[in-house]
C-alpha cells in the first residue's frame, strides 16, 4: 500500500483516505474518522431490524431443508454477532466530539468481518442443498442486506466493503462451482457496484463535512480577529462612505484622535488626521498619497501616514479594503488603523546607530565607507577624481592615560565639532574608531583644495582645548589620497590614505602627506612581503638566535635572549627591524609571538637547567586576551619550569591601554615566570613603571650606555638612578649595548650588574649555542639566578 495524504486539506481524498486505511494518521485525521463512525450509533437499530428480518426469511426459506438443529446453530452465531456489533457501534456514538483510535476501528472492522462471515454460512452450508429458486432467494436476501448497509453506512465504507466482499465474494463462489456462471458475474458486477457506490457516497460525505470544517474555522477566525481588534488598544477599525467621510466611528478611532465620536461622524477622513494646516505650507506627502489612493477607489496595506493628534505628529499605518454592494457600487472603505509612532522612532534611532558614532555623532566607519563607494562611482563617471583624508590626532594618547576616559571622550566631541566647522557641501567627516577621523570629498578638482583642507584641519585641531578646568594641546596629522588614481576601490583609496598617514607621521606629526607614486611602490612591497610574512611559520622560514646575558662579576651565562631571523627566499635572512613592524601594523605579530614563545621555550627545556631564556613581547601580544593560554600551553608542551621563562616588555607596550597590559603582566607573574622591563630610558615615564609591577630586572637602553660612554653627564645621571632605584626594589640591571671594553667599564662601574652585547657575544645560532655548551667546563655549583655555563 503507497503511502497517501497525510492531511484532510487535500483537495481530491484517496480511496485509501475515504475508507480509513492511510498510513499515517494524524491528530485531524482521527477527529474526520470519529465524524465518520458516529453515524454508526444511529443507524443501530435500524440496521439490527434489517438484519432481523433477513435472519426470519433465510430460517422460512431453509428450515425444511437443513433442519433445526443446524438453522438453531447459525441463528445463535447470529445473535452474538450482532451482539459485538451493535456495543462497538454505541461505544462510537461520541467520536464526533473527539478523536477516534486506532483500536476502536480495528475493532469496529473486527464486528463486520464476523457477522459478514456468519451471513456466509448459509451460502456455503445451507445453499448446496436447496433447490435452485432457494439460492437465488436466498441471494436475493443477501443483496439487499449489502445494499442497506450501503445506504445505511455511507459514512462508513470500510464496514460495507468488508461485509459485501465476504458475503458477496461466498455467493459469487458458490454460483461459479454451483453451475451458474451467469449468476456469477451478476453477482460479481453488483458487488463492485456497491464497492464504487460507497466509496462515491462516503467521498462526497467527507468532502461536505471538510468543507463545512473550513467555513466553521473561517467564521472562528474572524471571530477571533474582531474580537482581537476590539481588545488590543494599538488597533482600531475605521468606516467611510463614497465621499471618504467617517461612519460608524468606533471608540477608541475617536480615542486615537482625542475627539469625541459626535466630533467625528461625517468628517472628513484626510482633514481629520491632517489637523490644522497651514496654506503657505506643503502637505505632509504621506497624506497626499494617502488621498491619491482613495480617490483612485483601491484598496491599500501599511500605508505609512504621518497625522497630527492634539497638535503632535503621530505615525499611523493604515490598511483598508474597498466596500461594494451586489452591483458592484462604491460604498467607501472599510479598514484597520495602528499607531507606529514608537516603532518608527526606534526604528530610527536604530539606523541612526548604525550609521553614525554615538559619541561625536559623525558617520562612522560604515556610512563613510557607503560615502566613499558612492564618490569613487561618480568620480569614474564624470572623469574628475575625488579624495580621502585619513587623520590621526597626536598626544591624545597621552591625555587619555593623564586625564582620563570621561575628558578624553569630551576632547573627540569637541574635535568632531571644529571638523564640522570645515566641512561643505562636498565634503563629509567621520569618525573611523578611537582618535582616527576621516573626510571624504566627492570633488577633488580643484587645485590645491586637498592640501589647503588637510592645513586648515591640522592647524584648527591643534588649536588648544578648554575642557572643564583643563586646557589641552594635541596635534594632527593627515594623510590623504585621490581616486580612482590611487585606487580604484574603497579598500585601495582607504589603505593607501592610511599608508599616507604613516608616512606623515613617521617625518614628524603635525603635518599632511598625500599618496603618490613613491608611496605605492613602497606599499606594493610591503604588501608583498605581508603576504610573503603570513606564509613564513607555515613555510618554516622563521628561525631563533640567540644572544647571552652574563654576570658581569664571574662571565657566567645567566639567560640566553632569543631573537628572531626570517630567511626569506627571495632577500635571504631579514633582521626584524625589517619586517616586526609591519607584523605590529597587519595583526600578524600574534601568530609570529606564539611560535616564538613555544619554539623558544622547546629549545631552552634541553639547555643546563639554570639556564633562563629571555623572550620579547610586544604590546599588542599583551592585550590579546588568549595570550596567557600560550604561555602555559608553550610552558606544558616544552615541560620547561616557569621560573626558567624571561619575558622582556618594552615601555611602548603600555601606550595602547596600560591597564589590561598590566593586569596580563601580573598574571604571568602569577604563573611564576619572570618579567623585565627592556629598552629602560627610552621614554619619558620610565621610571614610573618600575612602582607599577613586581618586575625582576631592567634593561637600560643602549644610548644610556653609548651617551655615558661618551661622557654625557645626563646618561650618567640616568643610569646612576635606575641602578639606585633597582637596588632599592631588588631588581637587577642590565647593559644592552655593550659592545668595547670602554663600555664595559662604564657599565660595570655605573653599577650595572649584568651585561649583554658583542663584547660578550653576538647573536648565535642554535648550533653554535649547542657547541658552547659542548666546550665548557663545569664550573661550582652556581647561583639560584646563574647557569653552569661560563665564557
Amino acid at each position: 500500500m503507497n503511502a497517501v495524504d497525510s492531511s484532510p486539506q487535500t483537495r481530491e481524498l484517496s480511496i485509501w483516505s475515504v475508507i480509513g486505511l492511510t498510513r499515517h494518521e494524524t491528530e485531524e485525521w482521527s477527529r474526520l474518522r470519529g465524524l465518520q463512525y458516529a453515524q454508526l450509533a444511529k443507524v443501530a437499530r435500524a440496521r439490527l431490524l434489517t438484519q432481523a428480518m433477513a435472519a426470519l426469511m433465510t430460517i422460512l426459506l431453509f428450515t425444511p431443508v437443513v433442519g433445526y438443529g443446524l438453522i438453531a446453530g447459525w441463528l445463535g452465531a447470529l445473535c452474538g454477532s450482532l451482539t459485538y456489533t451493535t456495543r462497538t457501534d454505541w461505544a462510537l456514538g461520541d467520536t464526533d466530539q473527539r478523536a477516534m483510535t486506532r483500536q476502536e476501528f480495528w475493532r469496529q472492522a473486527l464486528g463486520t468481518v464476523i457477522n459478514a462471515l456468519v451471513w456466509s454460512v448459509p451460502v456455503v452450508a445451507f445453499a448446496p442443498h436447496a433447490m435452485i429458486h432457494l439460492r437465488f432467494e436466498l441471494w436475493t436476501v443477501l443483496a439487499m442486506l449489502m445494499t442497506v448497509s450501503a445506504v445505511m453506512l455511507p459514512t462508513v465504507p470500510l464496514a460495507t466493503l468488508l461485509f459485501s466482499g465476504i458475503v458477496g465474494g461466498a455467493s459469487v463462489a458458490q454460483f461459479a462451482f454451483g453451475g451458474q456462471p451467469g449468476m456469477a458475474v451478476v453477482s460479481t458486477l453488483f458487488v463492485v457496484s456497491v464497492g464504487v457506490g460507497t466509496i462515491s457516497a462516503s467521498r462526497l460525505f467527507l468532502m461536505s463535512r471538510l468543507a463545512a470544517e473550513r467555513v466553521n474555522e473561517g467564521r472562528e477566525v474572524v471571530r477571533l480577529l474582531l474580537r482581537e481588534f476590539d481588545e488590543d488598544d494599538a488597533n482600531w477599525l475605521w468606516l467611510t462612505d463614497p465621499q471618504r467621510r467617517v461612519r460608524q466611528v468606533s471608540r477608541r478611532f475617536a480615542e486615537a484622535l482625542g475627539l469625541a465620536p459626535e466630533q467625528i461622524e461625517g468628517e472628513s477622513l484626510i482633514k481629520l488626521i491632517s489637523g490644522p494646516h497651514d496654506p503657505n505650507q506643503p502637505a505632509d506627502p504621506s497624506l497626499h498619497a494617502l488621498s491619491e489612493r482613495m480617490k483612485s477607489r483601491e484598496s491599500f496595506a501599511n500605508l505609512l501616514v504621518r497625522v497630527t493628534v492634539g497638535g503632535q505628529p503621530r505615525w499611523w499605518e493604515l490598511t483598508a479594503t474597498v466596500r461594494t454592494d451586489e452591483d458592484g457600487k462604491f460604498l467607501g472603505y472599510r479598514g484597520v488603523a495602528s499607531d507606529v509612532t514608537d516603532e518608527r522612532e526606534t526604528t530610527q534611532k536604530i539606523t541612526w546607530l548604525a550609521k553614525y558614532d554615538t559619541l561625536t555623532g559623525l558617520p562612522n566607519r560604515m556610512m563613510v565607507t557607503d560615502a566613499l563607494g558612492d564618490a569613487v562611482e561618480a568620480a569614474v563617471r564624470g572623469n574628475y577624481p575625488c579624495a580621502f583624508l585619513m587623520m590621526d590626532l597626536d598626544r591624545f594618547k597621552a591625555v587619555n592615560d593623564t586625564q582620563g576616559h570621561p575628558v578624553g571622550d569630551q576632547l573627540l566631541a569637541a574635535v568632531a565639532e571644529r571638523l564640522m566647522a570645515l566641512m561643505d557641501e562636498n565634503a563629509l567627516c567621520g569618525r573611523l574608531g578611537g582618535d582616527e577621523f576621516c573626510v571624504v570629498i566627492r570633488d577633488a578638482s580643484q587645485k590645491g583644495y586637498v592640501g589647503r583642507l588637510s592645513r586648515d584641519i591640522i592647524a584648527s585641531l591643534s588649536a588648544p582645548y578648554h575642557i572643564g578646568n583643563h586646557v589641552l594641546s594635541i596635534g594632527a596629522s593627515v594623510g590623504s589620497a585621490l581616486g580612482p588614481r590611487d585606487g580604484s576601490t574603497v579598500e585601495e583609496i582607504m589603505h593607501n590614505a592610511d599608508f599616507a598617514l604613516y608616512r606623515a607621521k613617521q617625518g614628524g606629526r603635525g603635518r599632511h602627506c598625500a599618496f603618490d607614486e613613491g608611496l605605492h611602490v613602497e606599499t606594493r612591497a610591503r604588501r608583498e612581503m605581508e603576504v610573503a610574512l603570513r606564509q613564513a611559520i607555515e613555510n618554516g622560514e622563521l628561525e631563533l638566535a640567540f644572544q647571552p646575558e652574563v654576570n658581569a662579576g664571574n662571565d657566567r651565562i645567566i639567560c640566553l635572549e632569543a631573537l628572531l631571523r626570517w630567511n626569506t627566499r627571495e632577500h635571504g635572512q631579514l633582521s626584524p627591524g625589517r619586517f616586526l613592524s609591519l607584523a605590529e601594523e597587519s595583526r600578524l605579530i600574534l601568530p609570529i609571538g606564539e611560535w616564538v614563545l613555544e619554539e623558544a621555550c622547546r629549545l631552552a627545556a634541553q639547555w643546563p637547567a639554570n639556564l633562563r631564556v629571555a623572550v620579547n613581547i610586544s604590546g599588542r601580544q599583551l592585550l590579546d586576551p588568549h595570550f596567557i593560554d600560550h604561555v602555559v600551553k608553550a610552558l606544558s608542551v616544552s615541560t620547561l619550569a616557569p621560573q626558567r621563562l624571561v619575558l622582556e616588555v618594552r615601555e611602548s607596550a603600555f601606550q595602547r591601554d596600560a591597564g589590561s597590559v598590566r593586569a596580563m603582566l601580573e598574571r604571568v607573574v602569577a604563573l611564576g615566570c619572570t618579567v623585565t622591563l627592556d629598552d629602560f630610558g627610552s621614554g619619558p615615564s620610565a621610571l614610573t613603571h618600575l612602582c607599577e609591577l613586581r618586575y625582576a630586572g631592567l634593561k637600560l637602553d643602549r644610548g644610556l650606555i653609548k651617551g655615558a660612554a661618551a661622557g654625557n653627564p645626563e646618561s650618567v645621571a640616568m643610569i646612576r638612578a635606575a641602578v639606585a632605584l633597582a637596588d632599592n626594589l631588588e631588581m637587577t640591571v642590565t647593559a644592552k649595548g655593550v659592545e668595547s671594553e670602554t663600555d664595559l667599564d662604564v657599565a660595570t662601574g655605573l653599577g650595572c650588574g649584568r651585561i649583554q652585547g658583542s663584547c660578550y657575544g653576538s647573536p648565535m645560532r642554535l648550533s653554535e649555542v649547542e657547541q658552547l655548551f659542548g666546550r665548557t667546563e663545569v664550573l661550582p655549583q652556581p647561583g639560584p639566578d646563574e647557569a653552569i655555563v661560563a665564557v
